[in-house]
This record gives C-alpha cells, structure tokens and sequence, in this order.
C-alpha cells in the first residue's frame, strides 16, 4: 500500500476529490492512505504566516522555508544529506512547481511502486529553493503552463499513480491498455478471447472507443468493430493508434516500442494522411 503525503496551504483544496470516484473507493477499501498537511499548522507567528517578499526584488511572494521544513520533519523526512538509503523505506519527496521535469506514466509507474510519496505544494511565485536542495529528490511539472498553486498538480500526480496500484482498478488490464501504457515486455501478453491492439500501448496513444448505439446523428461505429474478426480489430485499432499519435502527439514516435509491421503501417498512414 502507498502513502501519500501532500503538503498545502488550501487542505480544504482536496476535500470534494477525496470523496468521489476511484480515489474515494481506494481509500476505503484500505488499499492506499492519504494525508493532508496544512503548512499554517507549523507556523508560529499571530497571523500564521507562510509566505515572504523575495530577496533580489520582483513580484509576488515566495513560501517561507521555515514551516514545510517543519512539516517535513514532522511527516519524518530527513535532508536528502542526512537520509541512509539503505534503512530508508522506499519513498519520494516532491516539488510540484512548473520548472519541475515533466510528469509522464512512466514516472506514476515509478511512483507507485514507492512506499510513500510526499507531495508539496507550491504557491505565490514558488516555494524557497532552499526547500528543493535539501528535501526533494524530484521537481515535476504536470504541463508546459503556469497554475495558480501545485494543488491541482498534487491531484493529477495522486490520481494517476494509484490507479496503477494494485486492486485499485476494477480490472486490472485497465491501467495496461491505455495511452502511454508499457509494452509487452513489462505487462502480461494477452487475455483470452479480448481482442487488444497490442499487448499495450508501448508509449502511443489509445485507439478510438465505441459503444451502443451503432449509430448516432449518423456516425456509424466502424464496421470493422462489429464483425467479431479479432485480427482485423487488432490491426484496425493498432493503424488507429499510429493515426491518432501521429495527429496529436508526434513527439512520442520518437520513443514509441514500433515493430517492423508497425513501422509499415505508420508509412501508409503518412501517406494517407499527405494525400488529404
């Protein structure tokens, strides 16, 4: 079981996500633990204070070091110098922040194979960087944009690392037939009868989904999708992964687990699409 840890100055942030869907069942059936920390909690001024005017000048305000590090210690984390790796349970330490590296499913793969994951929460124009040296063993950014504070970021980092968790899906084959899902050296190679596009998505994108009713305002479900030839399924939703990542993500072509006949397919789709 996972623990996360977040780290905020709006707990009252997380209280409606908690309460519904996948995350709400989780907790409940005891297979993950979360905990919310208010950073006021560690203050010890009148007014509770957590932020500052930042040094060298410009604008906006910084989060003061001096009550995450209390939260921190409290929460029984140590400065990365003073931690012993090998008594140390396995556990990370995070800064969500929009200069961070980006967070991908690779990374909520890595994340949920951790006993603990400790998520702070920036605000104002950013949090201390002291914080970062001494704490964090990772800065990520859920996007190429600027949030008000981490505490949406915290939210896609928690919901996309449990759901890879044990037990946390209805079927377990959910999390591994997917966008950006493993290839088949890391995931179970077929499931009986269930026509896949491959045996995971091996870095691209999904295919299409579709259900009842087979026509609707005059789109029709894909023929292909009503014949019950499980090889055509299988070529058709690979072809339409390929499609669909080469429109939309590109990028992710680059790293993708292609084989020759994959390679084959995304050539003619290039060509179809350049005929257009």
């Amino acid at each position: 079981m996972t623990r996360f840890e977040i780290l905020t100055i709006f707990p009252a942030f997380f209280t409606g996500f908690f309460a519904h869907g996948v995350v709400s069942r989780a907790q409940t059936r005891g297979l993950v633990e979360i905990g919310v920390r208010d950073l006021r909690e560690f203050t010890h001024d009148r007014h509770r204070t957590v932020d500052d005017r930042p040094f060298g000048g410009g604008e906006g305000m910084v989060l003061k070091p001096e009550p995450l590090s209390e939260a921190l210690e409290a929460l029984g984390v140590k400065p990365l110098a003073e931690r012993d790796p090998a008594s140390s349970a396995p556990e990370s330490v995070i800064l969500l922040s929009a200069q961070g590296k980006p967070f991908t499913q690779a990374v909520a793969r890595e994340l949920a194979a951790l006993n603990r994951v400790i998520l702070i929460c920036g605000r104002y124009e950013g949090v201390d960087e002291r914080i970062n040296d001494l704490y964090c063993d990772r800065e990520l950014s859920i996007g190429d944009y600027v949030l008000s504070g981490g505490e949406l970021a915290a939210a896609v980092v928690l919901d996309a690392t449990m759901r890879l968790l044990p037990g946390v899906l209805g079927n377990e084959a959910s999390s591994e037939f997917e966008s950006f899902g493993a290839g088949d050296a890391t995931i179970a190679t077929d499931i009986e009868g269930v026509p896949r596009s491959q045996h995971g998505a091996g870095g691209l994108l999904d295919y299409p989904h579709y259900t009842r009713p087979a026509e609707f305002r005059g789109a029709s479900v894909p023929d292909v999708l009503m014949g019950g030839d499980h090889a055509a399924v299988r070529a058709w939703r690979r072809e339409q992964q390929l499609r669909k990542t080469l429109k939309n993500r590109p990028d992710l072509l680059q790293h993708a687990d292609l084989s020759a006949d994959d390679l084959r397919m995304l050539e003619r789709v290039r060509k179809g699409l350049s005929a257009r």
